[in-house]
C-alpha cells in the first residue's frame, strides 16, 4: 500500500504504481481500468491481478448526505416502445425511492448491443451509485470494470446468460411459450409452428421449450421443421413464414416470439393472399402497443416490461445499501391477451384447408 506522508492515513495506490507492478504503461493500465477492449488477454490478466493485489479501487464520486442518489438506466435505443415501457417502470420506481434517474442510449456497433468503449467512464464522472442495463449483453471487460469499481448493477431482460453472480430480472418465458401454445391447441390447432429470434438466447430457448412442452402434454407430435429462427434481420420472420407455407404440410397456426416479428408475419401472409385468422392463426409475444394497432388486433403474451424495470430498480436500491438478493435471477409472470388474430382451424372438408 502507498501511505500518505503527513497524517499516516492509508491511501490507495496510484495508477502508475499499478502499471509498474504489472509491467505495463500507465495508458495500458488505464485501458483495463476503464473497460477498454483493445488490450491483450494476458496483459489484461496481469493488470487485473495487480489491481486486486494492491487494492486499487476507484469509487464513484458521490456523497449520499448532500444530494439524492443518482442511478443510470442504459437502454440500447430510446426509439422503441419496449424501451419506453422500461423507462416508465424505472422512472416510477425511482421517484418512489427518492432517486434521480439518468437515461441514456448506448451507441452500439454489433448485434450484441454493447456500449462502446469508454462509455462506462461516464458513470464515475457522473457519480452514479448504480446502473440498470436494458441491453442484450455486456462484454467481459465491461463486467470486469463494473466489478472492479464496485458499482452495483442489474440487467433487465438480458438476451444471453449473464456471468455467475450477475443480478438480472426477466419474464417467465417458458410459461409464456406454454400459454401461447395451449391457447392454439384449445382452439383445435395441431399443426402449430414457432418463429423465434436468435438461436441459443435465454428468451428464445425458453419460449421454444415451453412450446414443445405444451405440445407434448397435449400428445401432439413435435415437428422439427415447424421450428424456425429469424434472428434480428428486418423481414426475416416473414421469410421464415414463407418457408413454412411452402412445406408439404404447412402449419395452420404460428406462435411468433415477438410482436415486432408478428408484423412481418402479417405482411408475408398478406402477400400470399392469406387472411389472419381465417387461414392462419397468429400469436405474438410482448404486448407492445403495436399489437393493438394491427388488423386484426394481435393475440399475444404480455411481457411485463414496466414491472420488470421497477423490480430491477428496487433490487438495485437494496444492492446500493449493501444487501445481496437471495437469488440472482428474478422472473415475473406473463399472461395471454386474447384479441382477434386466432380462431379455430378451417375445416379441410370445405375445400379451403390448404393455407399455401
Amino acid at each position: 500500500m502507498v501511505r500518505a506522508g503527513s497524517a499516516g492515513v492509508t491511501a490507495g495506490p496510484t495508477l502508475a504504481v499499478v502499471a509498474r507492478e504489472a509491467g505495463v504503461s500507465v495508458p495500458t493500465a488505464s485501458k483495463v481500468v476503464n473497460g477498454r477492449e483493445d488490450v491483450a488477454p494476458e496483459t489484461r490478466r496481469r493488470v487485473t491481478e495487480a489491481l486486486d493485489r494492491l487494492g486499487y479501487i476507484r469509487r464513484p464520486r458521490f456523497d449520499g448526505g448532500r444530494a439524492p442518489r443518482l442511478v443510470d438506466l442504459v437502454v440500447h435505443s430510446l426509439e422503441t416502445s419496449g424501451s419506453g415501457a422500461v423507462l416508465h417502470g424505472a422512472e416510477e420506481a425511482a421517484d418512489d425511492a427518492g432517486l434521480e434517474l439518468v437515461v441514456s442510449a448506448a451507441l452500439t456497433r454489433s448485434r450484441a448491443e454493447r456500449p462502446e468503449r469508454g462509455w462506462l467512464d461516464k458513470l464515475v464522472l457522473r457519480g452514479s451509485s448504480g446502473v440498470l442495463f436494458h441491453l442484450a449483453e455486456l462484454s467481459e471487460p465491461q463486467y470486469a470494470w463494473l466489478q472492479q469499481h464496485r458499482i452495483p448493477f442489474v440487467m433487465i431482460d438480458p438476451v444471453l446468460e449473464p456471468p455467475a453472480g450477475v443480478v438480472s430480472v426477466g419474464a417467465a418465458d417458458w410459461r409464456g411459450g406454454v400459454t401461447a401454445t395451449e391457447h392454439l391447441l384449445a382452439l383445435g390447432h395441431e399443426r402449430i409452428a414457432v418463429v423465434a429470434g436468435h438461436r441459443h438466447t435465454l428468451c428464445a430457448d425458453a419460449r421454444i421449450a415451453g412450446y414443445r412442452s405444451a405440445l407434448a402434454a397435449a400428445g401432439v407430435r413435435h415437428r422439427p421443421e415447424y421450428v424456425r429462427h429469424a434472428g434480428s434481420d428486418e423481414g426475416a420472420a416473414g421469410r421464415r413464414v414463407r418457408e413454412l407455407l411452402d412445406l408439404p404440410e404447412p402449419p395452420t397456426a404460428v406462435f411468433v416470439c415477438s410482436d415486432r416479428m408478428a408484423l412481418d408475419v402479417y405482411e408475408a401472409l398478406a402477400e400470399r393472399g392469406l387472411r389472419v385468422p381465417d387461414d392462419m392463426s397468429v400469436v405474438g409475444y410482448d404486448d407492445l402497443p403495436e399489437a393493438r394497432w394491427l388488423t386484426p388486433a394481435l393475440t399475444t403474451v404480455r411481457q411485463p416490461l414496466s414491472e420488470m424495470a421497477a423490480t430491477a430498480l428496487r433490487l438495485l436500491l437494496r444492492m446500493m445499501d449493501g444487501h445481496r438478493p437471495e437469488s440472482t435471477r428474478t422472473e415475473l409472470s406473463t399472461r395471454l391477451v386474447e384479441r382477434a388474430s386466432t380462431a379455430r382451424p378451417r375445416d379441410p372438408s370445405d375445400g379451403s384447408g390448404d393455407v399455401r
